[in-house]
């Protein structure tokens, strides 16, 4: 039946929200922000999902919020151990999975002249080796599943190096990295990889920023962004737009010209 968890990209006259239909999807990173706002509008496209993060009674909420057939893993993504246990869990409920969107992230600044190695390697830890660690626990039930899809999140901060985002833009750097990698070698095993790369998303992370944050978006226009992505299996699911063009025009520009300018957006910003 068309727009059945059979699909996969045969289904590519099916109306959008019915490419989700039935799919087993785990979203990470899910008890708020555009993890959660993407849980709610997988499940609303009749998806089954599990859904982690670290706060159950949260995780809970968004359960209700989702109302299906939604598994909730409470557990930290940065602990290998915990994304094996999910694992056993996914199997045990699902026998396989359909998709993956390894999405749990944290962000910190670091300020100089105080370098503070412990605060990238907190955010390498949770970003990065966080998402490593999915990657690891899931790949044995996407190789079972329909129409394998990994998905993971980086940052249109990977598209250029950001002053004070030595932490964060690492680790999102990274990701898109290791995803590019992983796309070419899971090809013949036929699943597919798409990076998230989104722009200023208004979550409780990005109300703690104290800069300007133009064109800032909300987490369900991220979501639905995700979403259609996903089901067009993109490569590279950037938004918003004109804000992804700009990074990646920054990111393309001679590295003496880039670094005056973004010095220059700096002392702007502190100011």
């Amino acid at each position: 039946m068309k727009g059945s968890q059979g699909d996969g990209k045969a289904g590519e006259n099916v109306p959008d929200r019915r490419r989700m239909l039935n799919r087993r999807i785990w979203v990470t990173g899910a008890s708020s922000g555009i993890g959660r706002s993407l849980a709610i509008e997988l499940a609303h496209c009749g998806a089954r999902l599990a859904i982690s993060g670290r706060d159950a009674a949260r995780l809970a909420e968004v359960a209700r919020d989702c109302a299906g057939d939604v598994l909730v893993l409470p557990m930290d993504v940065s602990q290998r151990e915990d994304n094996q246990m999910a694992a056993q869990q996914l199997e045990r409920h699902f026998g396989a999975l359909d998709s993956v969107v390894l999405n749990a992230g944290i962000c910190e600044y670091v300020d100089l002249p105080a370098f503070d190695a412990v605060s990238i390697t907190r955010v390498m830890n949770v970003n990065f080796n966080g998402l490593v660690y999915g990657v690891e626990a899931a790949l044995p039930l996407l190789r079972r599943g329909v129409a394998p899809h990994l998905v993971g999140m980086s940052s249109t901060v990977a598209f250029v190096a950001l002053p004070r985002a030595e932490a964060y833009g690492s680790s999102k750097a990274a990701i898109r990295y290791l995803l590019q990698s992983l796309r070419v070698d899971l090809l013949p095993q036929k699943i597919d990889v798409s990076i998230i790369c989104p722009g200023f998303v208004k979550t409780p992370l990005t109300d703690l920023n104290d800069f300007p944050m133009p064109m800032r978006i909300t987490a369900e226009s991220a979501a639905l962004s995700i979403r259609r992505g996903m089901e067009r299996r993109q490569h590279e699911i950037s938004f918003p737009k004109r804000f992804s063009v700009v990074m990646s025009v920054l990111g393309a520009l001679p590295s003496r010209l880039r670094t005056k300018l973004l010095r220059s957006l700096s002392r702007s910003t502190a100011a």
